[in-house]
């Protein structure tokens, strides 16, 4: 009878804690949502979790498997996830509705991530103000102020390259890294020509998949209430501490010897000398200021050193597309001298459709998230949400979509001529987002990563080499679009 008794008690604590976990799993059913079937504990996303898969990759066979839905139901653990594919609908989260998702729906975690209180992240009552003050830095006239100073960290990238192999994700890392360090902190940050840069080390220590930054991912995507009470126990204090010290005292610096840049930098001083522009109650700590400087940096290098590698991994696998590049950019210097402008970098269509091909094919984030801000139902349906549901716009599959672009694996620049573009919905291409919470430094990411594809190509051919990776693997470990062995490519010097 106690032996009953006790499979019994067993039974129930298997039962309760499976209905746990199964709860929500009727959540899309009930509302006519289709999606794959999740697994109890593990919800849809079983190999991402286990490392197995890329989450752009994943999203991409969900995208598929449902090709002619509107919208998929898919759950993270037990959270319902919706990912939506028609592009009419996109467009009005983005842009429409934008009210009603003007939230990333990211967790509020300031007490063990300091520095996770950035425009990215932020919610929209504090997001708004912030991005009013800090938009007039990235500005097409700011732009041209610093274009100089871009050319200059160029100019630096060309003495570097002069080996026969290299790995060009990092190359372009700290080049990317030296461009920030100069545009927006007015601070030489010698990622190029010092290869124990502070800066370029705590950038690695950021973003390289480490056992404890997958496992702090990990914990932050499926446990954020855990991960608050235990993230602790991985601590990022080195990072945090570092960041807040340079901008401190790169502020300070400024006060104390009266001197002025008008740089992201000088905008953050103004905000701390007059936190009552970002309206009443808002509370300007050196951790939030410090935030914003933060993401900028990291946004800054990863996304277009990223851009940059890619670019020039296609153009190694297309040496036709490569030459053709090339003579563009040989026929403007030629026309215009050796003096590179903003407007001569504008002339260049050629170099324009790579660029975009190669955000299409490679975007360093696959997917936008937003939350409702209430109850919403998508027009043309019945379905609708309730207050606080995560949706996901899945950037990669859709640049992947053989119906929108034909033979999505091969890289055609001439997918963004001017009829081509026209004749596609606006929402088929957002590297940058779109709407009111769009990339807020896309235009300097652009040109950065232009500026480095220019010097580069003139100066030197990029071939294939026996480490190159062929075919493209995305690495599974991490959240950005990342190649799973590096992109090595020879490197040989024009005359």
């Amino acid at each position: 009878m106690e032996s009953f008794e006790i499979l019994c008690g067993i039974a129930a604590v298997v039962l309760a804690i499976y209905y746990f976990l199964t709860s929500t799993f009727d959540f899309w059913k009930s509302r006519g949502v289709p999606g794959p079937r999740p697994i109890p504990g593990l919800g849809n996303f079983k190999d991402v979790i286990l490392n197995k898969k890329f989450v752009g990759d994943y999203v991409k066979e969900i995208y598929n498997t449902y090709k002619n839905e509107p919208l998929i139901g898919a759950f993270a653990r037990k959270t319902p996830i919706l990912i939506v594919k028609d592009l009419d609908l996109i467009k009005n989260i983005l842009i429409k509705d934008f009210s009603n998702f003007a939230d990333r729906g990211f967790p509020n975690l300031k007490k063990v991530e300091p520095l996770s209180q950035h425009l990215f992240t932020l919610e929209p009552k504090r997001w708004r103000p912030l991005r009013m003050r800090l938009s007039p830095v990235f500005t097409s006239g700011k732009l041209k102020e610093m274009f100089s100073l871009i050319s200059e960290c160029a100019d630096h990238l060309i003495l570097y390259m002069e080996k026969i192999t290299v790995e060009c994700r990092e190359l372009m890392a700290k080049y990317a890294t030296d461009v920030i360090g100069t545009c927006a902190f007015g601070i030489d940050m010698n990622a190029l020509s010092n290869e124990d840069s502070e800066f370029r080390k705590m950038g690695r220590k950021i973003l390289i998949p480490t056992w404890t930054n997958i496992l702090r991912l990990r914990l932050r995507e499926s446990f954020p209430r855990l991960y608050e009470m235990l993230g602790y126990i991985l601590p990022q204090t080195e990072i945090t501490k570092f960041f807040t010290r340079v901008i401190v005292e790169t502020i300070n610096y400024r006060e104390v010897n009266n001197i002025t840049r008008n740089d992201f930098i000088d905008m953050l001083r103004e905000l701390k000398k007059h936190p009552d522009k970002l309206g009443d109650n808002f509370d300007l700590t050196d951790s939030l200021l410090t935030a914003q400087a933060f993401v900028f940096f990291v946004a800054g290098f990863e996304t277009s050193s990223s851009t940059i590698s890619h670019a020039l991994y296609e153009l190694a696998l297309n040496e036709k597309i490569q030459n053709s590049l090339r003579k563009e950019i040989n026929e403007v210097y030629a026309k215009h001298g050796d003096n590179l402008t903003y407007d001569n970098v504008k002339k260049m269509d050629y170099l324009d459709k790579v660029f975009r091909e190669t955000l299409r094919k490679y975007p360093p984030v696959t997917f936008l998230q937003r939350q409702s801000m209430s109850s919403y139902t998508f027009d043309g349906t019945k379905v609708s949400i309730p207050k606080n549901q995560q949706v996901w716009i899945p950037i990669y599959a859709i640049q992947r979509d053989s119906d929108i672009y034909p033979k999505p694996d091969v890289f055609d620049p001439e997918r963004f001529c001017d009829d081509a573009v026209q004749s596609r919905h606006p929402m088929t291409y957002l590297p940058f987002g779109d709407g009111p919470r769009n990339c807020i430094g896309a235009r300097f990411g652009v040109y950065q990563s232009k500026i480095g594809l220019i010097k580069a190509l003139r100066n030197y051919k990029f071939e294939i080499c026996e480490k190159t990776s062929i075919p493209y693997v995305n690495n599974p470990k991490t959240l950005l679009l990342t190649p799973k062995d590096g992109l090595h490519l020879r490197i040989i010097k024009i005359n």
